[in-house]
């Protein structure tokens, strides 16, 4: 009797924090870069202690690098989600004829029709992300307000967007937040300002991707790889939704409802539809899809991902070295540059904090200043550093902080990282967030300055095409007890 009692106990017991941690998992924090800004950005890692910035340091020039804020889904994906409502009452319709019963099924399945549906356009910044971008523009103003306190100039305070009008609306909306209350236009006392555009067909700074064949072709090519990696995590789910509801998903299907709970839960703030089909673990599983994808098609699954970077590297080095000429030459105020804003994609982002070496674990940052492949991110429950949610998820940032420390004996400028809002160690500066400006300029910048965009983009490399380690770990998938659509960000 006293046996039966405990096990009884131990499963209750089992039952209860099973139950506790699922109400405490946030879907939310888990949509790889479809995550919302204000959701995930304070999910950090708590071991890393920042530096504490020497007394009589002070900051002479900031470099914004930051993604879109949340949109609407494209037109291509509305369209995708039309599919899927389509393809659920043919599931519905199916297993009524099979007589099998429905009563499992969700009432919200039964008549399910997609929020965008009848919509022409997509992809526009919602008014979630202008708050994202506006806030933001707020904050930094306030965490550096000397810096920022300067009558505006367009030379004084350089604002750029990629000609996609979800980043440039993100530029507008983050130079509303900055200069609020600093002008005499409407009630807010806004203020107009410049935002600088290039065309798509030339803009090789902040939409390197779309000017640079090679690597075109590279994701063309690597792009089936990808699905064949995400195959086995979407069959698996597919079977397991299969047996609980008695609807014949297929993986295709999986994929499509990954897609809808990704934008219920990020833009709608619904997640007992689409994503309360998945539990937390299968969440995971989808969500390290999603990361192992862009980690190889866009961050440092291959060299030429980030090393068409380099463009916008190498302008964010020379506006610093400019800040540094103004500073020695004290320059009046009004005469130079304290603050250059760039608005972009994930496309952008993703490349620019791997050449900076962010996110890397041991040994990598030295393997990819050899350029050698890296180990793909481990599967969970393994934890892992590449996370899309925090490396690039909706007005992700990267803001590049530039001080002078005019008593210091070793170095008169340094260079601070914050990305997201909080200082990241760079590996390139031996795991500090506030580096020397001569190491950050010979460890993290000058390895990538010989590389020249045209040669790496333009000319047919004769060398061997390098292969993400895909075979091994698909078959290493296909094995384990414990998705196909190309990511548009």
């Amino acid at each position: 009797m006293k046996m039966a009692m405990a096990v009884l106990l131990i499963l209750f017991l089992a039952l209860f924090f099973h139950s506790k941690a699922d109400q405490a998992f946030d879907v939310r924090q888990h949509l790889s870069t479809v995550s919302r800004y204000g959701v995930v950005k304070d999910v950090a890692d708590n071991s890393f202690v920042p530096t504490d910035i020497p007394d009589g340091c002070v900051p002479i020039h900031l470099n914004l690098v930051a993604r879109h804020g949340t949109r609407s889904p494209t037109k291509k994906r509305m369209r995708e989600l039309d599919r899927l409502a389509d393809r659920i009452q043919v599931l519905l319709r199916d297993a009524k004829e099979h007589n099998l019963p429905l009563k499992k099924v969700p009432a919200w399945l039964l008549q399910w029709e997609s929020p965008w549906k009848g919509k022409l356009k997509g992809g526009e910044l919602i008014s979630k992300g202008e708050d994202e971008l506006y806030d933001l523009g707020i904050r930094i103003r306030e965490r550096f307000p000397n810096l920022l306190n300067e009558e505006y100039l367009p030379e004084v305070y350089t604002i750029k967007a990629t000609q996609v009008p979800r980043a440039s609306a993100s530029a507008v909306a983050f130079g509303m937040g900055l200069f609020s209350d600093r002008g005499s236009l409407g009630p807010g006392h806004h203020r107009a300002f410049a935002v600088i555009s290039e065309s798509r067909a030339s803009d090789t700074m902040l939409r390197f991707f779309d000017r640079c064949q090679n690597y075109k072709d590279f994701r063309k090519n690597q792009e089936p790889a990808v699905d064949k990696l995400k195959e086995p995590i979407f069959d698996d789910i597919a079977s397991t939704l299969q047996r609980h509801y008695d609807l014949n998903f297929t993986s295709q299907d999986i994929s499509s409802l990954w897609f809808l709970c990704k934008q219920e839960a990020s833009l709608l703030d619904t997640t007992d539809q689409a994503c309360g089909l998945f539990s937390p673990s299968e969440v995971a599983l989808l969500e390290w899809t999603d990361d192992l994808e862009f980690f190889i098609l866009k961050g440092y699954g291959n060299a030429l991902n980030y090393q068409m970077g380099v463009p916008l590297l190498v302008d964010v080095f020379q506006s610093m070295e400019q800040a540094i000429k103004a500073k020695e030459e004290n320059q009046a105020p009004g005469n130079y540059e304290k603050a250059r804003l760039r608005f972009a994609h994930a496309e952008t982002m993703v490349p620019f904090s791997c050449l900076l070496g962010l996110f890397l674990e041991g040994s990598e940052f030295e393997r990819i200043q050899k350029e050698e492949p890296l180990e793909l991110p481990p599967k969970p429950p393994q934890k892992r550093n590449w996370r899309g949610s925090t490396v690039a998820p909706f007005a992700g940032n990267i803001l590049l902080v530039l001080y002078s420390c005019p008593s210091n004996s070793s170095s008169k400028y340094f260079v601070q990282v914050l990305h997201n809002e909080h200082p990241i160690p760079m590996p390139g500066c031996h795991g500090a967030d506030f580096c020397p400006f001569e190491v950050f300029k010979e460890r993290i910048v000058a390895p990538h300055m010989e590389r020249d965009y045209n040669e790496l983009c333009n000319v047919k490399l004769e060398r061997p095409e390098q292969k993400p380690a895909t075979s091994k770990l698909v078959l290493s998938l296909r094995n384990d007890d414990t998705t196909s659509q190309r990511v548009e960000l």
